[in-house]
């Protein structure tokens, strides 16, 4: 059977599982098996997911877990989080129990701005360029008001339009620099098509619109978070020490962008996890928390530490461009179920408990590479994953579990006492 296909989106749901089976499955009836065992039995709901993207097959599970015990300026919440990795929720739930005995979280927006761009080439001078959009922009500004109408009674819409000259980078590039504010929403949708109406009233026999699409980097749509105690609270045991230590930590993350990408990488753990279960664009939130950790010409750590007057402080800052309704926030049953859980949050209640779970995520992994290091935790937490491939039964799972309690886990131990206690029974 060929494995060119044409028309196979047309194939039903069944036709497409076969043509994928007989051309790339190397046990047919066993991958088979493995797509229906993730094919929901309520029709209604496995439509739906079949919706959301096209040439669906079958549902990719990922763990949705519950982390308690956050407080975040004064209010309690139990925080969802839909991740795949080890000791990801556990350490957030240590850390929310650690800091709620601590006064807890505190948490603002700064701003809310986010950007898109119409990119064009224009050959004449600016001189010209900027005469004729001082002309135009009141029209550029109506030929979006029936898509920004409902927008507008929510309180967002466009805040601004721009003319930048671009051409030290590039020859005859320029753009026109939107912002906008979307309340409640992300706005992805919102933006590009308030982009493209701009761009079909501004263009003209001159200029050559290149694309019109919205920005994932917003650095004006940031939120800040952080933590404070007395030093003498920190750690139990030579609490400066060990304060210092974790300050000096997040100092390397400054210095070493080898260490930063894997710093950052801990803080994005517990903020894509809740980003996902929220039914919000963890790839969008991703690449603009990147991009802003290299927004001085150096990639650096997101978060940052310090003693002062006897306290100790850590922080973060951090864009996020999230929402509370629109997409699939209120169309996927577990982000409405996420977003009731977390009390029916506003998009700033949301960026707030969002930029929390990142910052205590970098804590828990500061704190356990200062003092035990990481692969203690880490490793408890992968104990069930690794006899799970070692295909352990219930009894063999409560032995190796009890018998491993305080001591290092690793692959080749698991192993061996696996091993072992087979060839006794």
């Amino acid at each position: 059977m060929s494995k060119i296909v044409t028309g196979f989106s047309k194939l039903s749901k069944e036709e497409k599982i076969n043509w994928l089976a007989n051309n790339y499955f190397s046990d047919i009836e066993d991958g088979i098996t493995t797509l229906n065992q993730y094919i929901s039995s309520d029709k209604k709901l496995q439509q739906l997911h079949d919706e959301f993207i096209e040439n669906t097959i079958s549902n990719f599970y990922v763990p949705y877990a519950i982390a308690p015990n956050f407080i975040i300026n004064g209010k309690p919440y139990a925080i969802p989080m839909a991740i795949e990795e080890s000791s990801v929720v556990a350490a957030a739930s240590l850390v929310a129990k650690f800091w709620s005995e601590r006064g807890g979280f505190h948490a603002k927006v700064i701003s809310t701005i986010k950007v898109g761009q119409v990119h064009f080439m224009y050959e004449d001078s600016f001189e010209k360029l900027q005469l004729y959009f001082n002309k135009i922009k009141s029209q550029l500004l109506n030929a979006t008001e029936l898509i920004t109408k409902n927008m507008r009674k929510r309180g967002g819409g466009i805040i601004d339009i721009e003319l930048l000259d671009k051409t030290t980078g590039m020859d005859n590039y320029y753009q026109l620099y939107v912002t906008f504010e979307t309340a409640d929403s992300m706005g992805a949708n919102f933006i590009n098509s308030c982009l493209e109406a701009i761009a079909r009233t501004f263009n003209n026999n001159e200029i050559n619109i290149v694309m019109s699409i919205l920005s994932n980097y917003v650095p004006e749509c940031l939120v800040r978070a952080e933590v404070t105690c007395k030093i003498e609270e920190f750690f139990d045991d030579k609490p400066k020490y060990y304060a210092e230590k974790f300050i000096q930590a997040v100092q390397i993350a400054n210095v070493s962008p080898y260490r930063a990408v894997t710093h950052n990488k801990g803080i994005m753990n517990g903020i894509d996890a809740v980003v996902l279960a929220t039914g919000n664009d963890f790839r969008a939130v991703a690449a603009g928390a990147h991009a802003y950790a290299s927004r001085s010409g150096k990639y650096k750590s997101l978060t940052n530490a310090k003693m002062e007057n006897g306290n100790f402080y850590f922080w973060i800052e951090i864009p996020l461009s999230v929402g509370t309704v629109g997409g699939l926030t209120k169309l996927h049953p577990l982000a409405k179920l996420s977003l009731e859980i977390l009390q029916n949050p506003s998009a700033e209640e949301l960026m707030q408990i969002v930029a929390v779970a990142g910052l205590a995520q970098n804590f828990a992994a500061l704190k356990a590479l200062t003092t035990t290091g990481i692969q203690q935790g880490h490793m408890k937490m992968h104990l069930m994953n690794i006899l799970n491939q070692l295909e352990a039964n219930l009894h063999e799972k409560e032995i190796i579990t009890n018998r491993f309690k305080g001591k290092p886990v690793s692959h080749n131990a698991i192993a061996y006492a696996l091993h072992k206690l087979r060839t006794k029974a």
